[in-house]
């Protein structure tokens, strides 16, 4: 240990400092990383410190051994201390002097914790697992002292739908049980850091502050409650980050550290958002350019990562949260997007660092070969490695959204399932997929089906028991409606129940419609069924070419099978097995798990209209 004091004593005077610092401080205005921890795999730190003319000032420590370099930004309103961690640091508050002219004019105490070790923490998760997708501020208000905040310029206003309505970390925590019951193992919250916009930011994909959540849905340690709550339930949770852009009103944003920590042109320019231009092997730079330069939006400027401060930045705030909350697994916002290789670097020091845990990288792309460039160890022509083990299914939903809704020729209505499927050989490991029928930036599936509950029962069954991890949109399961070309705001509209004054409650059996649990009972009875199904998790898959309509496929191992059926009919069918005796000539009988029916005779049976069998086979 290099500090022999008592460390309580040491954390008393931390905080005396802090409150004397705090009457005189003229200078030094933002340290980030706020903390940091000593026994990190990695022993380098960048602490960025922000203060009037701080480049000034000299900067000396008690232990100056730790600091390797300091670095001058082209703004002399920030410095970047440099440290080099020694392995027997142990916990410990090292004070930092800025000195003018030899004489100290302030000083800071760092903190430096020891990680959290616990088991519960960090876990990663899996094809075993299902995820349920929310917007915080529109699932539930738990707390409405803090639907309006003083320093927060949007104030809460749930007659618009493009508003803040009220949605918080509160809300969350009260209805964790609803997740876990209706069959989710898994929670991805959408983006739940500071927002200070004026307008839309219920999304919260316009960051103002990376180190804090905002204060209209809680706390910093609101979020930690959050996570080990739900870890006391079995649950885990992602944490969505956004590294390819800020907010407008993000506080660097006003003075910035150097003209190139954004992506500047003489005039608003948005990306093109052909992210296919990445892999493109004619693509001009000129659309390169736009698309990896352009600006997201209006209100969301464009972070270069290729500056690489701003990139040890971005990763530090990363490996600071998964840390600092515990949270299993990090979702990537628009993963093509972003510098290529600063990404690879990123999610490689996140794993160096917590190997266990899952990474999901969002390549939102019509084709299966330019999201399979995105995932790890992808067979690339130009040899690159983003390092993100899992990339959202994209070409997979667009196919599920069309499946069910046309009728069958070559290549269109069902067979587009069997097509999807069979270019899986273009993925490095096509089970580190994301499964989804919509998202948050979908047109809700059951309007996609003109509110037809059979094809959405057909298309949960696929989602279901297909290969990859499976993702449920909240409200999903409760028939909710809305286009993506429409006001976004409606698509996501509230979790009726989640407010106080709600006429209904959604999250109770007796507040849904006869059709609404229609469907949350079907998805419920297959997620719950699925939860310890390992066949379905990590086994084979075999399918046949679809005829008549029909779909059937198996999922198998050692141990069990599994026969699906999807009937896209509007008539009932009488399915003639011969075709599927290559599997099926191994087993006697089976179980349809949805309708509870045995199966006497698996030669031929019949499936009833736009329905799916999942039958266990039994020999």
């Amino acid at each position: 240990m290099i500090f022999k004091n008592n460390f309580k004593l040491l954390l008393i005077l931390f905080f005396v400092s802090f409150r004397l610092s705090g009457l005189f401080a003229q200078v030094i205005k933002k340290v980030e990383p706020p903390f940091w921890w000593s026994d990190m795999n990695n022993k380098t730190l960048q602490l960025m410190v922000y203060g009037d003319t701080i480049s000034a000032y000299t900067v000396s420590s008690d232990h100056p051994e730790l600091i390797k370099s300091i670095t001058q930004a082209e703004n002399p309103n920030y410095l970047f201390i440099n440290f080099v961690l020694p392995a027997d640091i142990g916990p410990s508050i090292i004070k930092i002097n800025f000195l003018k002219n030899n004489v100290i004019k302030e000083s800071i105490n760092y903190e430096f914790k020891i990680k959290n070790k616990e088991k519960s923490r960090n876990k990663g998760f899996d094809n075993s697992d299902a995820i349920y997708l929310l917007l915080p501020d529109r699932f539930s208000n738990g707390n409405s002292s803090n639907d309006n905040v003083t320093e927060m310029l949007e104030k809460a206003n749930r007659t618009n739908p493009d508003g803040r309505h009220g949605g918080d970390i509160q809300g969350i925590m009260n209805h964790l049980d609803y997740i876990k019951d209706f069959g989710a193992t898994t929670l991805w919250i959408t983006p739940l850091l500071e927002n200070n916009q004026q307008q839309y930011t219920y999304h919260g994909y316009a960051i103002s502050n990376y180190y804090q959540i905002d204060p209209r849905h809680g706390t910093n340690e609101n979020y930690v409650e959050l996570v080990n709550t739900a870890h006391e339930k079995d649950l885990k949770v992602i944490m969505d980050v956004v590294l390819n852009h800020c907010g407008s009103r993000h506080w660097w944003m006003q003075d910035l550290p150097s003209r190139d920590w954004i992506h500047q042109f003489p005039e608003f320019t948005r990306s093109n958002y052909r992210s296919e231009v990445v892999t493109d092997p004619y693509a001009s730079e000129a659309d390169k350019n736009l698309q990896q330069n352009g600006w997201f939006d209006i209100n969301m400027p464009d972070l270069n990562q290729q500056n690489k401060l701003l990139a040890t930045y971005l990763i530090q705030n990363s490996v600071w949260w998964i840390e600092y909350s515990g949270v299993d697994g990090i979702r990537l916002d628009t993963q093509p997007y972003s510098d290529k290789e600063m990404i690879a670097q990123w999610a490689q020091s996140i794993l160096n660092e917590y190997p266990d845990l899952t990474i999901i990288g969002e390549a939102w792309l019509q084709e299966i070969a330019h999201t399979a460039y995105w995932q790890k160890k992808s067979k690339n022509a130009d040899d690159y490695s983003s390092n993100i083990p899992v990339v959202t299914d994209f070409p997979m939903h667009y196919a599920i959204e069309k499946a069910f809704n046309e009728e069958q020729t070559w290549t269109d209505g069902i067979a587009r399932l069997y097509y999807i499927l069979s270019q899986d050989f273009l993925y490095e490991n096509p089970m580190n997929t994301v499964v989804f029928l919509d998202n948050h930036d979908l047109t809700r599936i059951y309007s996609s089906f003109q509110k037809d509950i059979n094809k959405l029962k057909l298309a949960i069954a696929f989602q279901l028991t297909t290969r990859g991890i499976p993702s449920v949109f909240y409200g999903t399961e409760l028939l909710m409606e809305g286009f993506s070309h429409e006001q976004h705001g409606k698509m996501r509209s509230d979790f009726t129940g989640g407010w106080a004054n709600d006429s209904l409650n959604c999250f109770t059996s007796g507040g849904r419609t006869q059709a609404q649990n229609e469907i949350y009972d079907y998805y419920r009875k297959i997620l719950t069924w699925r939860k310890t199904k390992e066949v379905i998790h990590t086994g084979k898959l075999v399918h046949f070419i679809p005829e008549n309509n029909i779909y059937a496929y198996f999922r198998y191992n050692e141990k069990e099978c599994v026969m699906v059926v999807l009937n896209n009919n509007q008539t009932q069918q009488t399915l003639n097995t011969n075709h599927f005796s290559e599997i099926l000539n191994r087993y006697k009988s089976g179980f349809d798990i949805i309708s509870k029916e045995k199966i006497q005779d698996l030669n031929q049976f019949k499936i009833n209209a736009k329905s799916a069998m999942i039958i266990e086979l039994k020999k």
